[in-house]
């Protein structure tokens, strides 16, 4: 698991770690990712939030695959868990496999 070292200012993650969090919550992903447009941390974490709901839509759909299904459903629930905490922390940390994606979003 990385954690980035971003020279963003401590004021922008301050003032953004909730709505970052939030991000990492199924659909909410939508909220920091339009009402935070400035916000390189709020940003960060929601895009990362989009990738990891794109990734549950799919789950939905395989989870009656036996074993495929839960462990992405398990996969899912770690990442969301770990980016809430880093981004309450005020880490910039990416995810495991999925963090790449995310980098490639521009909105």
């Amino acid at each position: 698991m990385t954690n980035i070292q971003n020279p963003e200012s401590n004021r922008d993650i301050e003032e953004n770690k909730i709505l970052a969090a939030v991000g990492y919550v199924w659909i909410l992903c939508l909220v920091p990712l339009f009402l935070k447009r400035n916000s390189r941390f709020a940003q960060f974490h929601a895009k990362q939030g989009l990738v990891l709901f794109i990734l549950e839509v799919i789950g939905w759909l395989i989870f009656w695959i036996p074993l495929i299904g839960w462990v992405l459903f398990i996969y899912v629930i770690i990442m969301a868990v770990m980016g809430i905490m880093n981004s309450l922390q005020g880490n910039w940390w990416e995810m495991p496999v999925l963090g790449k994606y995310a980098r490639k979003i521009n909105l």
